[in-house]
């Protein structure tokens, strides 16, 4: 951190080198950040890191690289281009992108290592490919037909593989294919995972395999109850109209079953998942002996969630956990079975917050590993040898994510010990026996640093140094790099609100300026982090803008009491507290308090109406992009998760959407849609449109032709933002005074 001060420091004496951001350079080439690395992964042997790496021509066309860790060094394994020279994906993979937010990426996306760390196997534009690493240009083509979710099986016999709604294996010993599954088509689904599942329950896949190769259970679907969404993607020189069973809150779910099946003699038994058909079958996974096959079920309602053991012999059943809350049970990843002892690892927020518990077989608690007044984000590793587990937290500060140990005895329950040092956030990669991890770290002011790193947090080499130097793609704009102050306020509740604030170039105390107030609000996610990235916020604060974000109540990485604050109002706790920061703003003697403007988008964009209705006496203009309009049209699990459903919270919905408070939107407005968004679709905002029409309001609008939700073509991306500071300077920028 010293080393990138002095450099600051040395820019700034040094006006002529300096330069300031520009939208062009922002969506340029080659990533601002530096060398980007992605899907970081330690070999099964740790000898090598494998990861993907854009190109410094274009940063979005990934490529496979390995890290020698033996010689220190780096070079290119699999060349994308070189594999398929022209990329033509499917419409499933091009949906499937869209639910993992990749979907302005080609080339290598992703990747998994055999067993025994001698090959990967790479999916690429539907084909799948066997690649030697000690000879990886010679890599095999070993299945094509859009292929999906490919997998090589615990102990390296098979392949296995998505085709046309069927599930698919390739015995590696004898080269042949076997369909494991053959009633795939139309409304029916094998080893998928169904677009709720995709989108809500960060579920990316829809089979597993036993851990000695002898059996998968996969998930089946029909999805033919899912009312059927006729709608318009609207293109530059088309329309197309695409039907899509889309499950909006209080519709049919798809009907889910659980079935085993053996991939040598394709012998089929199917799981009873219980008398209630209208659940979640959220996940499933094999305990270390493989014995027991054990799923997790959720009430449609998402105020029960219970883990299910099955005897992979008898298919006999019983309930280990039932985890219950007033409010809704969160799903989780954390699931993790000890190989040296009949016993598994799971998280719960029982306690209010997220904590760690180690249960044997039978569902009896043998002790608490992690609790007292923080939680843990998610499991990294468990390094059963040394008697640890691996997790991530802000124990130590909201704002920050860092890496912890923590004792399988539960001696270390409420102190772990930190591993990672560096104040800001850590994101990291651990090796399956937990005995060495790739760090990724950065904070506002350091790009993200990749290290490798011993479970005891001591440096082993870096990945990529990543050093802010002159010759970094970020160097000629780093002597006006900004500072990024952060605190707190508190809500009407006394909860804590952790706010960022960015002064703008030349700040002066004296001086009075207006507000870029970017919104998201939303669960699952956070907005003020410790971390690198915002390029945008950067921008508008060298435009001469206050930036200003602040977490409200509901968002991600808090306690309970913070988040169950919105449960069946969207919308109300998520205004007030922005209005607290609001007035906090008001009070400061360098604010402009009439030139105070708000920017957000998806849930942001709901965020920004709903102040706009509420406080257009506060707020001088807001940009919303693509924004949920009414909380009716948003899928199952995510709206009823807060919400309940219309039927059973019918003044909630009316309350939550925007229509019931339009007739207090008096600022100028700039609404912003793709035009064939899948996610958030565009009904929200034509229904939007035509409210506003009938009232008589003015407003700004602007849609992209065959835009997702993201927006996210390069071209795309460079627009809309130029179109959102337009709008900002011609309502609160200096022109406007």
């Amino acid at each position: 951190m010293r080393f990138i001060l002095c450099f600051l420091a040395a820019l700034a004496s040094t006006p002529a080198a300096a330069e300031r951001l520009t939208l062009e350079r922002i969506h340029a080439d080659p990533a601002l950040a530096g060398p980007g690395m992605r899907n970081l992964k330690v070999s099964p042997d740790g000898a090598r890191v494998t990861f993907l790496r854009g190109r410094p021509d274009n940063q979005f066309q990934l490529d496979l690289w390995e890290f020698n860790l033996r010689d220190k060094s780096a070079h290119l394994l699999l060349d994308s281009k070189v594999l398929v020279p022209r990329e033509v994906i499917s419409s499933e993979e091009k949906a499937r992108r869209e639910r993992e937010r990749t979907s302005s990426l080609n080339g290598i996306l992703s990747y998994s290592w055999s067993p025994d760390g001698k090959q990967l196997l790479v999916p690429l534009a539907g084909n799948l490919y066997l690649v030697d690493v000690a000879n990886p240009q010679a890599a095999r083509l070993v299945a094509s037909g859009d292929v999906l979710d490919p997998k090589i099986s615990p102990r390296g016999r098979y392949l296995s593989f998505v085709r046309k709604q069927n599930l698919f294996v390739i015995d590696l010993q004898s080269g042949q294919e076997r369909q494991l599954t053959s009633d795939g088509a139309g409304t029916i689904h094998n080893a998928e995972a169904e677009f709720v599942a995709q989108e809500e329950m960060g579920q990316r896949t829809g089979y597993y395999w036993a851990p000695d190769d002898s059996a998968i259970a996969y998930k089946r679907y029909d999805e033919a109850a899912v009312p059927v969404v006729r709608r318009f993607e609207i293109f530059a020189d088309r329309t197309d109209v695409v039907e899509q069973r889309y499950p909006a809150a209080g519709d049919p779910n798809v009907l889910v079953q659980l079935l085993i099946v053996s991939p040598q003699t394709g012998e089929r038994r199917q799981v009873a998942l219980g008398a209630e058909e209208d659940i979640y079958l959220v996940r499933a996974d094999w305990s270390a002996s493989g014995k027991a096959l054990l799923y997790q079920r959720q009430s449609r309602d998402q105020k029960r969630l219970e883990l299910v053991s099955v005897d992979a012999a008898t298919l006999a059943q019983r309930t280990l956990i039932t985890e219950t809350s007033p409010t809704w049970v969160s799903v989780h990843d954390d699931l993790r079975f000890l190989k040296g002892r009949e016993a598994f690892i799971w998280s719960s927020e029982r306690s209010g917050r997220n904590h760690l518990y180690l249960y044997d077989l039978e569902g009896r608690l043998l002790r608490t590993l992690s609790s007292g007044a923080w939680g843990i984000d998610n499991v990294l590793a468990v390094d059963e040898k040394a008697g640890r587990v691996f997790v991530a937290s802000n124990r130590e500060a909201v704002i920050d994510k860092q890496v912890y140990a923590l004792a399988l005895d539960g001696s270390t329950a409420e102190r772990p010990r930190r591993v990672t040092q560096g104040d800001g956030w850590h994101d990291a990669a651990f090796a399956r026996n937990g005995e060495v991890f790739v760090d990724t770290f950065s904070d506002p002011d350091t790009p993200p640093q990749v290290s490798i790193r011993d479970p005891d947090g001591a440096l082993l080499g870096w990945l990529e140094h990543n050093e802010l130097t002159a010759n970094h793609p970020y160097g000629k704009y780093a002597a006006n790099h900004l500072k990024t102050e952060y605190g707190t306020l508190k809500a009407e509740d006394g909860q804590t609100l952790h706010y960022s604030l960015l002064k703008p170039a030349g700040f002066k105390a004296s001086k009075r300026y207006p507000v870029f107030l970017s919104t998201y609000g939303g669960p699952h996610a956070q907005h003020v982090a410790r971390r690198w990235g915002n390029y945008f916020d950067q921008y508008m604060a060298q435009q001469g803008y206050l930036v200003f974000r602040l977490d409200n109540r509901g968002s991600a990485r808090r306690e309970r009491a913070f988040t169950d604050a919105i449960y069946r109002n969207l919308g109300a706790a998520e205004v007030a507290d922005q209005l607290v920061g609001i007035d906090w703003l008001a009070r400061q003697g360098f604010v402009d308090a009439k030139r105070i403007g708000v920017f957000g988008w998806s849930y942001g964009g709901f965020m920004t109406l709903r102040l706009l209705a509420a406080a257009s006496d506060k707020i001088a203009m807001g940009v919303s992009v693509a924004p949920v309009t009414d909380w009716a049209l948003y899928d199952t699990h995510y709206t009823e998760q807060f919400m309940g459903t219309p039927k059973d919270n019918a003044a909630g919905y009316q309350s939550a959407g925007v229509y019931a408070h339009l007739d207090g939107l008096r600022s100028p407005l700039l609404l912003v849609h793709g035009m064939a968004d899948d996610n958030v679709l565009f009904t929200n905002t034509t229904r939007m449109i035509d409210a506003l029409v009938n009232r008589g309001v003015q407003f700004d609008l602007m849609t992209y032709p065959g835009a997702k939700h993201g927006i996210s073509s390069r071209a795309g991306q460079r627009h809309v933002y130029a179109t959102i500071e337009a709008f900002f300077k011609r309502n609160i920028g200096e022109a406007a005074r």
